[in-house]
């Protein structure tokens, strides 16, 4: 320190250059915020590994909805309206397609737009980042009329909106935080000099430690996030302040004490420049823990441990300038700067708690244990009620929820992809068991899929539909055959009549007449035989046969007939009208010979779908049935299109749901489409594939597992590395067991209160999903700090005895604790005004703990605690020697 103090203006004049230059230099850390803080999940997760899927496939565009509300119902105008705004969109860079409503297909019209037809929904495909989605949604916009209402929404605008929304919070949170202590301050010091030299202070570092950031983020791929900068400005001004008032009132004391000006900045940093730097390294552990998260919107928060490594910095370099150099005028025009006085209350409070320890354990657990016993640990996972309902990605998505039901919106993705083609006809029938395995599913509205395009089964595809049109196609065959026996029977009048006519002439060699209207009546009575059985036993195998062998008795005949006319003729000579009979019967016969052939034709294709429906074991196990002219069906063919991927090695099903796709239960829903679709592939041709789900409720689902095992991870890794250093620098392994024992009982708390206050009270669905793993660091993180300027004093003193000692720390450290933890407290009520739901929801967890504990758990647990442990805090190690003498 006595370097520092004679270099102080070299020092000074570095730093300030040193700050200069970064922000001169270093990247834009809220543009970099923008373009790569938002939520990512970690690869491995299912969502990613779907998104990942299908950008390999060069399927990774996204969509988003354009929503158009109208007065009226639809009519010819408004769709000429709509027409011309789809036709703009169309021509925008970055759109890829549009999908009409306006269609004659009443299935989509239905999909996409209200029963009263006054919401019209236009999905939009588009490709790029959320801000290239953005810049396209703002041209959407410009295409609108004004007299229309339109919003346009998607995952990708709301993503945005929460970080224009983020970025406004942080800019209040600035100013507001700035004024705040400034104030408090004002309070505290009573002069008009000491509050900005802690801004200062932190300012520069705040700066420098921005500036870092964006460096590391470009250069390295360091976690940034949206609350990168909130957190940062927070924690920094909150420590900062409370770390300059631990200085500054030490300094203060020393001046009181008779010092001057340079001994009392040398003693101060000798005694609480070692409880801050012992502080600082356990805040700095704190942060630095939140690095072995998976998800990087948890590890974002390590960007405070490069800004409290920088606060050290410039705290045991820049502040001893201001104190050596300004002396008792640091704090002008305040009276009291001489006369340090100690903490009546903490003072008061120690000496009862010493007195009487198991009382006071009695009072911390009744203030503490209800709200640890009724705490749910409900979380939601809505990301629209972070932000403003007045952002338009908002109001569209409540345009689509209130018209069209609250799912449409953002759908659940099933992505199954194969080695092996999934679009051939053995192949894709079992799409369709895999559809109604999901639509059982509590909850499911629709699954839209290839054999199901718009949510609603293809009745054709279905076997059963299928041997229908066979029956009715035998209903038609034997009522076929009916008007070939009428005919034929004419016919076969018609000859007798003619060979009555000829007489003798008929029945000579070649004149055949009579034989070939008996032959008509031999294959009449055959006909109604084939008929009849048709009609009872429907064997369209037998019946084939049957009808070609008729088929060629009629040609027989009809060579007859033409024969007998020839013959009658040349023997004859006269029979001009007779002759012109003849041929008519034989063309009749022809043409029932005809009708006869496509019967035949009609029951022979019929007999062939037959013999494949039972070789084919999708029948069997799907009930659906794929003949090759379906699969060349052009409409069929652009279903497949639309449902697969990968050169058709990839099929996806999309599942709307009944509920609000962000909600907890939606994320209960997509576990049971998982478990659902697994059984269902089994012994299919899906099931050696892999199978991924993706969609916002999916993600959702993701963010739930991963927050809870990060959480997890983290307050593991925080309390070791806590414990670990907390034991060597008070040389105790006791004491940091419930120091942190002391901070997990706040945090359950205050975790309990919050919820108590939003969810029983406000009525909100639970508490925002990142609070409980954010809260956590960030009471741990900060809340030690209060136990180590408490129990490093408490080292200090207690050469005068554990129990005497132990009030003393108090009543000196008392007025300080209180102060940082109002100031600290003062900085998260910063965030309140910010609108994002999780800061507000950080925020009072973080106040409530720091009240909390500088109010209740320390004044009243830690000391019954350290007077009943006694000797005892210090197992295994003991107090060093010239502890243990008594002031006489």
């Amino acid at each position: 320190m006595k370097f520092i103090v004679k270099f102080k203006w070299v020092i000074a004049a570095f730093i300030l250059a040193l700050t200069v230059i970064l922000m001169l230099t270093a990247p834009n850390l809220t543009k970099l915020t923008s373009e790569k803080g938002q939520s990512q999940l970690p690869d491995d997760a299912v969502s990613s590994r779907a998104s990942q899927i299908l950008k390999n496939a060069g399927e990774d565009s996204n969509t988003i909805s354009m929503v158009i509300k109208l007065d009226n119902a639809l009519d010819k105008d408004s769709e000429k309206q709509i027409q011309k705004i789809i036709d703009k969109t169309e021509e925008i860079k970055g759109v890829k397609d549009v999908t009409t409503p306006l269609t004659d297909d009443q299935d989509v019209r239905n999909q996409l737009m209200s029963k009263d037809k006054k919401t019209v929904l236009v999905p939009v495909t588009v490709s790029g980042s959320d801000e290239k989605v953005e810049k396209i949604a703002n041209q959407i916009y410009d295409s609108v009329p004004k007299d229309v209402t339109a919003y346009v929404t998607g995952a990708s605008l709301i993503n945005q909106d929460f970080a224009h929304s983020s970025e406004e919070g942080l800019k209040k949170t600035e100013f507001i935080t700035i004024f705040l202590i400034l104030g408090l301050l004002l309070l505290v010091f009573r002069s008009v000099v000491t509050p900005f030299i802690p801004i200062l202070i932190v300012g520069i570092t705040y700066l420098i430690s921005q500036s870092l950031l964006g460096i590391l983020v470009k250069n390295v791929d360091f976690p940034i996030s949206t609350f990168t900068q909130t957190f940062l400005v927070a924690i920094l001004f909150g420590i900062g302040t409370d770390y300059c008032i631990l200085l500054l009132n030490r300094f203060r004391e020393e001046l009181a004490n008779g010092h001057d000006k340079v001994e009392a900045t040398i003693t101060a940093y000798r005694t609480a420049g070692r409880t801050l730097f012992i502080s600082g390294i356990a805040v700095f552990i704190g942060f630095a823990a939140i690095g072995f998260a998976k998800f990087a919107i948890f590890q974002s928060a390590v960007g405070v441990a490069v800004g409290v490594g920088v606060l050290l910095v410039i705290l045991f370099t820049l502040l001893p300038l201001f104190m050596v150099t300004l002396g008792e005028k640091l704090f002008w025009p305040s009276k009291k700067v001489a006369s340090h006085s100690d903490n009546k209350l903490w003072g008061f409070l120690g000496r009862k708690a010493v007195a009487r320890p198991f009382v006071f354990l009695v009072i911390t657990a009744i203030i503490t244990v209800p709200f640890i016993v009724t705490y749910d640990s409900k979380v939601s996972f809505d990301s629209t009620a972070e932000i403003s309902s007045d952002y338009k990605s908002i109001k569209g998505l409540n345009a689509i929820s209130d018209a069209l039901g609250e799912g449409k919106a953002f759908p659940v993705n099933v992505i199954i992809k194969g080695d092996k083609e999934l679009t051939k006809a053995d192949v894709i029938p079992y799409l369709g068991n895999i559809s109604k395995a999901i639509e059982k599913v509590d909850h499911v509205d629709s699954v839209m899929t290839i054999t199901q395009p718009t949510g609603e089964k293809i009745d054709d595809l279905y076997v059963n539909s299928q041997l229908g049109s066979v029956s009715d196609g035998i209903k038609d065959a034997v009522k076929g055959i009916g008007d070939v026996q009428k005919g034929l029977s004419g016919i076969e009048k018609g000859l007798n009549q003619i060979a009555d006519q000829t007489g003798s002439a008929s029945k000579e060699p070649g004149g055949s007449l009579a034989p070939a209207a008996d032959g008509l009546a031999q294959v009449n009575q055959q006909l109604q035989l084939v008929s009849t059985q048709l009609s009872t036993t429907g064997n369209v195998q037998q019946a084939v046969p049957q009808l070609a062998a008729l088929s060629k008795q009629l040609t027989t005949i009809q060579t007859g007939l033409q024969q007998a006319n020839e013959n009658l003729s040349a023997q004859q000579g006269q029979v001009g009208t007779l002759s012109d009979s003849i041929n008519q019967l034989a063309e009749g016969v022809d043409s029932a010979n005809d009708g006869l052939t496509k019967i035949s034709d009609g029951l022979t294709k019929a007999t062939g779908m037959l013999d494949n429906m039972s070789d084919s074991s999708t029948v069997r196990d799907t009930g659906i049935y794929l003949p090759t002219e379906v699969m060349k069906d052009k409409g069929f063919k652009q279903s497949i299109d639309n449902y697969s991927f990968a050169d058709g090695k990839g099929v996806k099903l999309s599942v709307v749901l009944d509920q609000n796709p962000y909600s907890e239960e939606a994320i209960s829903t997509v576990k049971n489409i998982e478990k659902a679709v697994a059984s269902e592939v089994v012994d299919t041709p899906f099931e050696y594939t892999e199978i991924v789900y993706g969609g916002v409720s999916s993600s959702n689902a993701d963010l739930k597992d991963l927050s809870t095992t990060d959480l997890s991870r983290t307050m593991v890794i925080m309390m070791i590395g806590l414990f670990i250093v907390l034991t060597i620098l008070f040389r105790s392994m006791i004491m940091p067991v419930y120091m942190i024992a002391s901070l997990l009982l706040t945090y359950y708390t205050a975790m309990g209160i919050s919820e108590l206050l939003f969810v029983d009270i406000m009525g909100n669905d639970g508490i925002s999903w990142a609070v409980p793993f954010f809260s956590f660091v960030i009471l741990v993180a900060l809340g030690i700090d209060y136990s180590i300027f408490l129990l490093d004093r408490f080292n200090e003193e207690v050469k005068s005895g554990v129990a005497e000692g132990m009030v003393t720390s108090m009543s000196k450290m008392g007025s300080v604790i209180i102060t940082a933890a109002i100031i600290l407290a003062g900085t998260f009520g910063a965030m309140m005004p910010s609108g994002v739901l999780t800061l507000v929801h950080v925020a009072t967890v973080v106040i409530i703990g720091l009240l909390l504990y500088g109010l209740v758990i320390l004044p009243l647990l830690m000391p019954a605690i350290v007077v009943t442990l006694g000797e005892g805090n210090w197992w295994p190690f003991l107090r060093k020697k010239e502890k243990y003498k008594v002031e006489e």
